[in-house]
């Protein structure tokens, strides 16, 4: 079963402005190839299927513990997104939806992808930066444990690519600190997964990292989580299952050489995360209502019954 808590894994700065292409090139992140909703459907899949979990506890705990980092990994992005299409933080939750019949949003009739505002109201979904939909022929869960994890290792190699990519067109600090936090996480990810085959194969995969060849040092929003060893870190995300990672991500296992040195450790639990920011509504474009204000004396009255 999942736990959930009302938390972002990182803290996102606020958007500088409202960017749907912006919004819509992180879309890859999510809804593409390589992107999020790929990693979860893969590792999710392959441990619900896992066979001889308990005689294979280690490499099944691996996979089952990084599902649950690749959740949260799609609502980070989701809500890289939502903020990227929003703008910054304001409260416009209180302002009337005016006169709609001058084109309020006759800008939106150009951006990359029009759905994302006729369909949405600037929210994400699980569909690539053009918006083709993400499906479910991209999960492999084949029961091969080999085959499984080889087939991770790369699944993580080319979300590297992806989010290398897409770093390289974003300026918006939003976006880029989803893609410095996504970098580190997921060379955690890709370094696991080789460790994983080197104890069943004895190949040393750990060798082809990073791939592509590019240092983490050489990206300024990757820095503040090497330095908190974020990059040696491996998390339970349970306060008391999948311990058994640490047989394969520890036992004086070292950092990659590009990285800051240090022993891998498995963290019990999960970080301390950051808050997840308020999209404020857009009356005109009837989010979530063209006059909230009785929505919104309605949910006030029920959240003070709650405390």
């Amino acid at each position: 079963m999942f736990m959930r808590i009302d938390k972002l894994q990182a803290a996102l700065p606020a958007p500088k402005r409202a960017d749907p292409n912006a919004a819509a090139a992180l879309q890859e992140l999510l809804g593409g190839k390589y992107g999020e909703m790929s990693t979860l459907g893969n590792y999710m899949f392959q441990s619900f299927n896992f066979r001889s979990k308990e005689k294979l506890r280690p490499f099944y705990s691996l996979v089952a513990s990084i599902t649950a980092e690749e959740l949260g990994h799609v609502e980070l992005v989701s809500n890289g997104v939502a903020m990227l299409a929003n703008g910054p933080d304001n409260d416009g939750d209180t302002v009337s939806g005016g006169d709609i019949s001058n084109a309020p949003f006759e800008a939106m009739k150009d951006i990359r992808s029009f759905a994302s505002f006729a369909s949405h109201g600037g929210g994400s979904m699980p569909v690539n930066s053009n918006s083709m939909s993400w499906n479910a022929d991209m999960v492999t869960t084949t029961g091969n444990v080999v085959f499984d994890l080889l087939h991770n290792f790369h699944l993580e190699c080319g979300a590297r690519l992806h989010k290398l990519r897409v770093y390289e067109t974003l300026s918006d600090p939003t976006g880029r600190e989803v893609c410095g936090y996504l970098l580190v996480r997921g060379s955690v990810h890709a370094h696991s997964y080789a460790l994983a085959l080197k104890k069943i194969t004895g190949v040393e995969l750990e060798k082809f990292l990073p791939t592509p060849n590019i240092p983490l040092d050489k990206i300024p929003e990757c820095q503040k989580y090497l330095q908190e060893g974020s990059h040696r870190r491996l998390y339970t995300w349970s306060p008391a299952d999948y311990k058994e990672i640490a047989g394969i991500w520890g036992n004086g296992e070292q950092a990659l050489p590009t990285d800051p040195p240090g022993e891998l450790m498995v963290v019990d639990g999960l970080p301390e995360g950051g808050k997840i920011h308020q999209l404020t509504g857009v009356p005109s474009a009837f989010t979530p209502d063209y006059a909230p204000e009785e929505m919104l004396e309605i949910a006030t009255k029920l959240y003070n019954a709650s405390r």
